[in-house]
């Protein structure tokens, strides 16, 4: 796997050829694992390579200046999850205030262009450039790469989105949740030591810390794995006030 960065004034050209999905991918959930499904096809059919292009930071603090969004996975577990389907390499796209501010056809000029792109996938309702002009359309119509556009992946509700699965995070509907991403619902973090109660009580706890940006479901006890180097055990995970130990 290839991790590469790209901003407005980066001057290299990557010449491996691929095909690229792109998008934010927060939460990689179903509709999300149809375009890289759909990616890697095309990939065979170019006999390519397959990429992933994705922005950082989102979008939305570039755009509207929003300061404290919480997502459902970060982007290392985007990463990491994009791998896992199958994915060779990942384009990370600096999006600060130039880029925001590109026309679609300078999108396509000064960033798109800057990799070696056989085909592209999108889903049905990517927009991109100034003002969201640039659409599945444009890309068709503007570039000679061979597009791919997705539709909507639903289920008995409607379409399956990263805002319906952030609805279900806060109303910890933990079932929803898997039924959408395709796999359970996760967090990682770095283990920090505690008072060690828990383990006298023959009860070993682990607290966990991690980033601000994830959107925690509601508070409560939750039935859960934990993969501690590579060993998964069953648990129980307490989100919100630690419990209080009377230890007089």
């Amino acid at each position: 796997m290839r991790v590469i960065n790209i901003g407005v004034h980066t001057v290299q050209k990557y010449q491996n050829p691929m095909c690229a999905c792109i998008g934010y991918f927060d939460g990689m959930h179903l509709g999300h694992q149809a375009l890289v499904k759909a990616t890697i096809e095309l990939a065979k059919k170019h006999d390519c390579e397959s990429a992933l292009i994705t922005f950082e930071p989102d979008p939305w603090v570039t755009i509207k200046g929003l300061k404290d969004i919480k997502h459902i996975t970060t982007m290392r577990q985007r990463i990491n999850r994009a791998v896992e389907l199958g994915i060779q390499n990942i384009i990370i796209l600096d999006f600060d205030k130039e880029m925001s501010e590109l026309s679609p056809t300078d999108f396509i000029h000064k960033t798109l262009a800057k990799l070696n792109l056989k085909g592209i996938v999108c889903g049905f309702d990517f927009h991109y450039g100034l003002h969201g002009a640039g659409d599945c359309n444009t890309l068709k119509s503007d570039t000679e790469y061979d597009v791919v556009v997705v539709d909507a992946v639903e289920d008995e509700i409607g379409k399956i989105s990263s805002t319906r699965i952030c609805d279900a995070i806060i109303q910890g509907d933990m079932p929803a949740i898997k039924k959408m991403l395709g796999q359970y619902y996760s967090l990682e973090g770095i283990v920090r030591r505690g008072h060690q109660q828990g383990r006298l009580m023959g009860f070993p706890t682990a607290n966990i810390d991690y980033s601000d940006e994830y959107l925690l479901p509601k508070q409560g006890v939750y039935a859960s794995r934990v993969e501690i180097d590579h060993q998964v055990y069953g648990a129980m995970t307490n989100l919100g006030h630690n419990p209080t130990f009377n230890t007089s």
